[in-house]
């Protein structure tokens, strides 16, 4: 895995799960989805990310 192509997938996994965060306080939900969520969305990026070859050394 190339050091770089994983931060950077990981950079703009994290930029949508803040975005998550956002979108979860603007419609006021509720605390247990501010962990839940998140969460979600950095392991499932991650999880297809390396399924579909794009952490893989070229």
């Amino acid at each position: 895995m190339s050091k770089v192509r994983v931060a950077l997938v990981m950079l703009v996994l994290f930029a949508v799960a803040l975005g998550a965060i956002a979108l979860l306080a603007a419609v006021h939900a509720a605390p247990l989805w501010f962990t839940i969520l998140p969460i979600a969305i950095l392991a499932g990026g991650a999880v297809v990310a390396r399924s579909t070859g794009l952490l893989n050394k070229k």
